[in-house]
């Protein structure tokens, strides 16, 4: 941030708390401590983090049951021990600068401090067999602190309970028997994605805490926030962070996020100089709405996350009365070889009467998208090339009536392939194809609903054999690097 900002939106507390989805996981390799530690930099009220059993029986921080994806490790992660676990580095695949950075011991993180003092911690139980030994270690470890643990197995939060625990279930569903299991069980609360939440059953009265995940676009989260849920987990803390104090600041205002930009579609061809094949050249348009009763001033200015960007058309500072707002256009060119790490546009508000420092400081993601239409004949997919050694690698798609049909076609130089698709929020993983069902209501979404697809396998690299992920767009393996999932629409007239 510009040096007099209010980075990631400090100086207003929840509710709702904010916690990082495995720290700052945008700006540091995630769950490593260094990750945490950025995440309390910004403000913070927390982080939820994934726990796991490594081959001693320790509880290390890592989402995955192997090594391959965020370390230089391979694989699983329960048949290494602790010495061997210190060799591994965790932080160089994120950033040469996090060179060295370890995996992350539960004792360690939970020895963390924040300006506020102890964090707010959420524990994931990918593995609900190591609960009792979680409880040990919060004896231990944490016994001032707010932790919670949360599954999806009910048992497990049935248990969790029972050792004095405080139990979060993850619902993918929200439901009566979701809502009686909780109130049964006396539960701290209930977490889901938000379009369950802003549903009747979600807006309805629930007999504990509404805690939303998976939750990253400005739009959700400033529903969110005013719809008065108790906790967000985000991948997206600075902008969290920032939404709430919007609503803080602003309290009457009920428009739109005051920051939109138009969406960068890729096209299937489209290169640039060798930049990579996830890239193009734009002419988006930004809208910049001012949410205050008073008059500001405005300051825009453009991030680049992943890639390189060239930005032309960005106006000075300029003014914008109460509840007025402005259109501009942009001229961007560029990318990446890689989905993931969108650039951003920020404004930054000042109180144009009186304001030196800047009130509120927002962003808007620049997504780059696919689309693919779900015909009745077969279609291919090239998937991207990630390097320029990528060799050819395809899928074919095609809707059968109510399903839609995805099969491998070439897996390029992958072994042991097998193909993985994103669809409407849910993961998929099949072998060399998979029949799924379209979501409810597919045919009356014009717009399209969030699609992946890509092939998994083993690839021999300098660093030894390592799971590959190809990709067709964004969206995989996971939303937290992986990108923007493209979108499946109904077939072309």
């Amino acid at each position: 941030m510009a040096k007099g900002g209010r980075e990631g939106g400090q100086g207003v507390e929840g509710p709702p708390w904010v916690l990082g989805l495995r720290g700052s996981p945008r700006e540091a390799p995630e769950n490593t401590l260094a990750s945490l530690r950025r995440g309390l930099e910004l403000g913070l009220d927390g982080w939820s983090v994934d726990v796991r059993a490594c081959g001693g029986g320790e509880l290390v921080l890592c989402a995955d049951a192997t090594l391959d994806r965020t370390s230089d490790g391979h694989g699983a992660l329960a048949e290494h021990a602790p010495r061997e676990l210190g060799a591994v580095d965790a932080g160089a695949w994120f950033s040469p600068r996090f060179s060295g950075e370890k995996l992350a011991f539960l004792a360690e993180a939970l020895a963390l401090r924040g300006r506020a003092g102890a964090p707010q911690v959420v524990l994931v139980l990918r593995e609900p067999e190591v609960l009792a030994s979680v409880a040990a270690v919060l004896e231990e470890h944490a016994r001032r602190r707010t932790v919670r643990v949360l599954s999806d197995h009910r048992s497990a939060c049935a248990e969790a309970r029972e050792l004095g625990l405080d139990a979060l279930y993850l619902a993918r569903r929200l439901s009566d028997d979701v809502r009686r299991f909780a109130s049964e069980e006396r539960l701290t609360a209930v977490a889901a994605r938000w379009r369950e939440w802003d549903s009747p059953l979600g807006r309805a009265e629930w007999p504990c805490e509404r805690f939303v995940v998976d939750i990253e676009s400005p739009d959700e989260l400033l529903a969110a926030v005013r719809a008065g849920v108790n906790a967000i987990v985000t991948t997206e803390p600075r902008r969290a962070l920032n939404v709430r104090r919007l609503v803080k600041l602003a309290p009457e205002d009920r428009g739109p996020y005051p920051l939109r930009a138009s969406e960068l579609w890729v096209e299937p061809q489209h290169t640039l100089g060798g930049e990579g094949e996830w890239c193009g050249s734009w002419t988006p348009e930004v809208l910049v709405r001012n949410p205050f009763p008073f008059a500001v001033a405005v300051e825009l200015r453009f991030e680049v996350r992943r890639g390189a960007f060239e930005c032309r058309g960005l106006p000075p500072r300029f003014e914008l009365a109460a509840g007025a707002d402005l259109r501009v256009s942009l001229a961007l060119a560029g990318g990446s070889w890689s989905p993931g790490g969108d650039p951003l546009v920020w404004a930054r508000f000042f109180d144009a009467a009186s304001g030196a420092e800047p009130i509120l400081e927002l962003d808007a993601p620049l997504r780059r998208l696919r689309v693919v239409h779900a015909r009745t004949d077969a279609l291919r997919l090239a998937l991207l090339r990630e390097s320029p050694g990528d060799p050819p690698a395809s899928v074919t798609l095609r809707r059968r009536h109510g399903d839609l049909l995805v099969s491998l076609e070439s897996a390029g130089d992958l072994a042991d392939a097998r193909v993985v698709v994103h669809l409407d929020g849910e993961y998929h993983i099949g072998t060399r194809g998979l029949r799924l069902p379209l979501p409810a209501g597919f045919s009356g979404r014009p717009s399209g609903v969030p699609f992946s697809v890509g092939i998994e396998g083993l690839r021999n690299t300098r660093r030894g054999v390592r799971t590959v992920v190809r990709r067709w767009a964004g969206g995989l393996p996971d939303t937290l690097a992986g990108g923007e999932p493209g979108l499946l629409r109904t077939s072309e007239a």
